[in-house]
């Protein structure tokens, strides 16, 4: 097995045991919700676990409480983070060039 080809199974398991791990157990407290920094929620959720966005998770979550979500900061964080995630896993980038 080539080392590319390694590492990419190696990714994909890891993002299918992160999905498997925080499927159904997400939660977020109202305070949570108020104070979140979106985007580091969104680079966090792109580079340590490799997971799809989530943020329509979040708004269902938070809307309980009434409390805005930020799409386009969280998205702006994915990005960022799930190309972090890419060149660990994959040893490039994935997505263009950085900033």
């Amino acid at each position: 097995m080539s080392s590319i080809v390694a590492r990419r199974t190696a990714a994909w398991t890891s993002a299918a045991l992160a999905c498997a791990l925080f499927a159904g157990c997400m939660h977020m407290s109202e305070s949570e919700c108020r104070s979140a920094d979106w985007y580091q929620l969104g680079f966090r959720d792109g580079d340590t676990y490799g997971l799809r966005p989530q943020v329509d998770q979040y708004a269902y979550l938070c809307q309980a409480y009434n409390a805005p979500t930020s799409e386009p900061t969280y998205m702006a964080g994915w990005v960022d983070g799930h190309r972090e995630f890419e060149r660990r896993m994959m040893g490039s980038e994935c997505c263009g060039s950085g900033h």
